[in-house]
């Protein structure tokens, strides 16, 4: 993909890609039979234990996206281990839930598509099976956790602004099948979240409650951000990004309207901060609670963007990933191969795990990298 980017960036871009790559391969060999997750006291990557975790895909991810630039088996072989331990959460099934996508397309379906593995294939319709199993015929929405998540409000009409970001694994197994089953549980649930999670000023709530005998609208309750009403950073760039693929799979024009106008919404607000995005851009000014996994969310939902608009039109959301990139690999990566993770200032949710390291800030970052230096891989 052509990103246009000068010199002078091109440059600089070459010298993170080299020290992704080194960090990477330092990590490989400390982690090769584990699946990674959050840092210890001493800095080092603590295995997953929850074959059911959401994030268990990232690192997975990561490792395809490496082998697909350097095509060292290394990475490969890695990566295929997180695969193979996933298997169970398939077999015992119950503990999945519509972050599946997030599992299975940046481990089995990455796998499948860089070598046409037979079990990668059978993993990865598995899982898009059951995640179009979570649809909601008579509310129109993909629901998103299973009760034990909330016993005492229940999740049945519950969808969260998350979701956006597995369908990419229903557009993948449309792609691959012709079921047009597939393709109509996507777009059905892209278009709810249109009507019900996106606001009219380009912010977006996290947690939407419908009815879900009828899809009515009951409620947005806070999430994950500082309340109800606020703007969740992470839960910004999820509809960035989201809706981007949505646009790209359908080639719908209000997908990609709808990117925009959350992008933009997004930039405006991280330029407040010079560009480290705040965990909640409608929080109070202190504590001042920053979150890198949105931002390096956001950097590949603007790089795609880029790749949907016109000529003239390109330069605003390149120049936008390309500061937001900028701003936090100076201040919030650690590149020393001899620790693990490389961002921080990663927050959960506003008010649970503050300026921590998160799997999936560094998954973003990786892609970012990837992608500007020419070598990305398409795992969405």
């Amino acid at each position: 993909m052509d990103y246009g980017i000068s010199k002078k960036d091109r440059e600089w871009i070459a010298e993170l890609r080299a020290k992704l790559e080194k960090k990477l391969r330092s990590e490989c060999v400390r982690c090769a039979n584990i699946i990674p997750n959050e840092l210890n006291e001493n800095g080092c990557y603590e295995d997953t234990e929850n074959v059911f975790w959401w994030t268990n895909g990232f690192w997975a991810g990561m490792l395809w996206q490496m082998y697909s630039a350097t095509e060292d088996e290394l990475f490969k072989e890695t990566a295929r281990f997180t695969e193979e331990r996933m298997d169970k959460a398939l077999e015992l099934f119950e503990g999945l839930d519509h972050d599946t996508g997030f599992m299975f397309l940046h481990s089995a379906v990455a796998d499948y598509r860089l070598t046409g593995d037979k079990d990668a294939y059978r993993r990865g319709m598995h899982a898009a099976t059951i995640l179009a199993g979570r649809f909601n015929p008579l509310g129109g929405y993909i629901r998103a956790w299973n009760p034990a998540y909330d016993t005492v409000n229940g999740t049945l009409g519950l969808f969260i602004v998350d979701c956006m970001m597995n369908l990419p694994l229903l557009f993948w197994a449309h792609k691959e099948t012709g079921d047009p089953r597939f393709m109509a549980i996507a777009k059905a649930h892209a278009d709810k979240t249109l009507e019900l999670t996106l606001r009219a000023d380009g912010s977006s709530n996290h947690k939407v409650v419908c009815d879900p005998n009828t899809g009515e609208f009951i409620s947005a309750p806070a999430g994950q951000g500082y309340a109800s009403g606020s703007s969740w950073s992470r839960g910004q760039s999820w509809a960035i990004y989201g809706m981007a693929l949505a646009a790209k799979y359908t080639g719908e024009q209000k997908y990609l309207d709808a990117a925009k106008r959350t992008a933009h919404y997004f930039l405006a607000c991280a330029a407040d901060t010079d560009y480290l995005p705040l965990a909640d851009f409608r929080a109070p000014s202190e504590p001042v609670v920053y979150d890198t996994t949105a931002g390096m969310c956001a950097v590949c939902g603007l790089l795609e963007i880029s790749q949907q608009v016109g000529e003239y039109e390109k330069s605003l959301y390149v120049n936008g990933a390309l500061k937001l990139l900028r701003a936090l690999t100076d201040r919030f990566c650690s590149w020393d191969p001899e620790k693990d993770g490389i961002t921080d200032h990663c927050t959960r949710a506003y008010d649970d795990g503050r300026h921590i390291h998160i799997i999936y800030g560094d998954y973003f970052l990786t892609e970012a990298i990837l992608r500007l230096s020419g070598e990305g891989f398409e795992i969405w």
